[in-house]
């Protein structure tokens, strides 16, 4: 059986900016790739959109709906929503109660989503609170105990935030991800709406390959950080 992956974002942008090299590599190499996006983030992550004349919340939602499933299927992923609103993004029982159902029908390798502090956008760890929050309740044999499914907890990878050093961002995994960073940016295209963050986006793909390469001693172009939440354990350092 293949292995499986799971993304919980906030809005459409997120899986695509900072996770998308991630998605296409593990689709490539034959995973199951699925992401919960909890938003279309049609109020706060949509500017060129507001600046159409005759603009309205339907219609932005529905453009960047579209967008962000143009994006998911280049990167080889699934997409599901859960229209939570975006500024501020507004959880309910019923979506939490979904999240977990996910969890245990994907049985996810691991799980990536959002950093547990941005002072800029409060969004972001209320996503990733969530994605927590569900990881955990899937393990509890008393939630639908009826329910057939096989679960392990999965491991969890934080993306790196738009700015990192004041999201106490401290990456420990630099992903390679130069055989797939032409699908990446094929996928930042599907989003005229935030299309001002193309090139910030490339220049920090760049940053993060350099960065990988001096600490591996590979070669490596392109590149994403993350920070992994939970310990690793392993038989032998090295």
């Amino acid at each position: 059986m293949s292995k499986s992956g799971l993304v919980i974002t906030a809005h459409p942008g997120d899986f695509v900016w900072r996770a998308g090299g991630a998605i296409a590599l593990h689709a490539r190499r034959g995973w199951r790739m699925k992401i919960l996006c909890m938003s279309y983030g049609e109020r706060g992550e949509s500017q060129f959109a507001w600046k159409e004349k005759g603009a309205t919340l339907e219609g932005v939602k529905a453009g960047r709906k579209a967008e962000a499933e143009a994006a998911a299927a280049v990167l080889g992923a699934e997409i599901e929503f859960m229209d939570a609103g975006d500024y501020p993004l507004v959880c309910t029982e019923a979506m939490l109660d979904r999240a977990i159902d996910v969890y245990r029908e994907l049985n996810p390798s691991i799980v990536l989503t959002h950093a547990l502090n941005d002072p800029y956008n409060f969004d972001h760890p209320d996503a990733a609170h969530f994605a927590q929050q569900a990881r955990i309740i899937a393990q509890a044999m008393g939630h639908k105990p009826q329910a057939d499914y096989t679960y392990s907890a999965p491991a969890m990878f934080l993306f790196e935030p738009h700015q990192p050093e004041q999201c106490d961002f401290k990456p420990d995994v630099l992903l390679n991800i130069s055989e797939v960073w032409e699908t990446k940016f094929k996928a930042f295209q599907c989003l005229p709406a935030q299309k001002h963050l193309w090139a910030y986006y490339e220049r920090v793909a760049l940053n993060r390959g350099m960065q990988g390469g001096r600490n591996s001693g590979k070669p490596m172009v392109h590149g994403e950080a993350y920070m992994r939440l939970f310990p690793q354990a392993l038989e032998e350092l090295g």
